[in-house]
């Protein structure tokens, strides 16, 4: 889906200073993500979207994501553990000449910290 709503030279701010131009580099990092918690929900806590002359539309979301650490992604060795990952989403959107508008520009915060301290509790009762 990623290469459908991204512009293809998007511009991605992430967890872990990741800083991408293209959307392959956003695709690899919400695959990894998604691959680390396979079986987890995801919930939107808060969204809001703003349009206004001069400034391109955009998007602020709160969210979380809730499940079991079973899968190889970019979080390890699955564990099994139960985690809970808070997070907030800020993004830019543009019309692509002749066609609909894409995201632009990403930027994705979550706490790095507080989802490895999850994941290692669980891995010391292994």
């Amino acid at each position: 889906m990623i290469p459908e709503a991204y512009d293809r030279g998007a511009n991605l701010s992430g967890p872990g200073g990741l800083e991408t131009l293209r959307f392959d580099g956003a695709d690899r990092f919400w695959i990894g993500l998604r691959a680390a918690f396979s079986n987890a929900t995801f919930t939107i806590h808060h969204m809001n979207g703003r349009e206004d002359p001069m400034m391109p539309p955009r998007t602020a979301i709160h969210r979380g994501l809730h499940g079991k650490h079973e899968g190889w992604g970019a979080l390890g060795t699955p564990t099994g553990a139960e985690v809970y990952v808070l997070g907030i989403r800020h993004a830019e959107f543009g019309a692509v000449v002749g066609g609909a508008p894409k995201l632009r520009r990403e930027w994705t915060l979550f706490n790095e910290t507080a989802i490895w301290k999850q994941i290692l509790l669980k891995a010391d009762d292994l």
